[in-house]
Formats: structure tokens, sequence, C-alpha cells
């Protein structure tokens, strides 16, 4: 398992409080529950090497390294890795980048993310849930509903990946080219990509809706437990990239997609 996420510009808190979304400062002789406490990212690090985080990981990380024979350096390392944050410069303005580029860094950056999430956060939470379901059970139904969230979103990237983003970039270069042949391509090639793509928005749609619900907006009680913040925090870091990508298409992409179709159409 790798121990960093590639995440894109998150504005959710890193720490699993939600008070401070600033770089945590981790040392050797920090409790482990108390490093994921300050970020919920270097839970990864701990699963990784079998180092329990949650009610048991209240030995400093030298100690546990130790008992363990790892190398206390090279976890810290990869703690640090994990905590860091890829941004994108401010002012950044998606509208004003190339249909090309735009489509990239969607497959490259949103694709790649949610290919790992949506398996680490379906880990993460039917962890907590089998030492704490008989605490909460109005969180039974939580897995089956991330399941079949999981299965709308691959196969919207699958659709993408396979047929929409190689339509849109061939159809697009034609028309940049101004290419005789550009309005053939949309009449021969065309499909009704449109009511496809608003059907697997909704789908998605109505699966995160279900998540926010049962989950009263991923609420973590006073107690909760090391694990259960994990799990929720894993849960909200999906919800607030998943809104960004399809806000990303449906305001950007695919309006874009629709004026080249109706240019070479007319």
């Amino acid at each position: 398992m790798e121990t960093g996420i590639f995440i894109f510009v998150s504005m959710t808190p890193s720490n699993i409080s939600g008070k401070d979304d600033q770089l945590p400062l981790i040392n050797k002789q920090m409790p482990v529950t108390e490093i994921v406490q300050k970020d919920y990212r270097t839970a990864d690090v701990f699963l990784k090497y079998d180092i329990e985080f949650c009610c048991g990981g209240k030995w400093p990380l030298e100690m546990v390294c130790e008992s363990k024979q790892l190398d206390t350096a090279v976890i810290l390392l990869e703690l640090e890795e994990a905590c860091r944050l890829i941004q994108l410069p401010q002012g950044s303005r998606f509208e004003d980048w190339g249909t090309g580029f735009l489509i990239d860094f969607i497959q490259n950056v949103y694709h790649r993310y949610f290919k790992k999430a949506l398996e680490t956060t379906v880990n993460y939470t039917n962890r907590f849930l089998e030492g704490h379901l008989k605490k909460f059970p109005e969180l039974e139904k939580t897995p089956e509903i991330l399941h079949k969230l999981s299965l709308a979103i691959n196969k919207r990237m699958n659709n993408e990946e396979e047929s929409f983003f190689p339509y849109i970039k061939q159809v697009t270069n034609a028309y940049l080219r101004n290419e005789s042949y550009a309005g053939l391509l949309v009449k021969t090639l065309r499909k009704p990509w449109q009511e496809t793509m608003q059907q697997e928005y909704s789908e998605v749609i109505k699966w995160l809706d279900e998540l926010r619900s049962i989950t009263n907006d991923y609420y973590l009680p006073g107690n909760a437990c090391t694990t259960h913040r994990v799990s929720f925090s894993k849960l909200r870091e999906l919800d607030h990239e998943l809104t960004q990508y399809l806000q990303l298409e449906h305001t950007i992409l695919l309006p874009r997609v629709v004026e080249v179709e109706q240019a070479l159409l007319a």
C-alpha cells in the first residue's frame, strides 16, 4: 500500500479535530494515536506497517518502531510525506485551460485519486464498523451505500476514459484546426453523451446524499475513537473531492463540448 494520497486542492482540514489545517509537527516521542489525531492521513502509514493507531496506540512512535524492528527515521519521513497537500497556485482558472489539458488533469488527478481513495475509504469504514456497529447501529447500511457510490463513480470514470474523453479530444482538435471533416466527426461519432453523463451524475449524487444523510454529514460525537475519526475524515475528504470533480465537469467541460458540437453542426 502506498503511504501518500494524491489529493487535488483539498479544503478539508487534515486533522481529525477539524481545527487546524497546518502541516502537523511529528516527532518520535509522540504516541501513535496523537499523531493520527493531528492528521488522519498518517493512519495510512500505520496501517501499512500493522501499527495499532486507535485505542491501543498510546505508546510513543519510537518505542513502537523498535518493537517491530522498524527504522524510526524512515517511518517519520513517510508520515511527513503522508501529510503533504498538493495544491494549485492561487488564482488558477480552470476555464482558461485548453480542453485537452483539462481532460488530462481530470483523468490523471481526479481519476487516479478516486481509484485509490475509494478502496481506502471502504477499508477504513469497514474496520471501524467491525468493532463499533453495536454502539452505532444507525450506521449499519453505510458500507452498502459506500459500495453503490463506488460502483457509480467507477462506471462514470470508465465511460469517460473509454468513450467520452477520446471523442471530446478528437472533435475539439478537429474544430481548433478548422478541419473540413470536423462536422462529419460529430455526425458519425456523436453519442447521447449528455443523457448518459446526466444519468451518471444523478446516480452519484443520489448515493452521496444517502451517505451524508446516514452519517449526519460525517458528524463525530465528542467521544469518537480514533478509527471512527479517521473513517469519517476519509469520507468527508472523498465527498469534497467528488463535489469538486463533478462541478469542474458540469460547469466547464461539458458546456464547452456542447458549444463545439453546436458550432460544427450549424
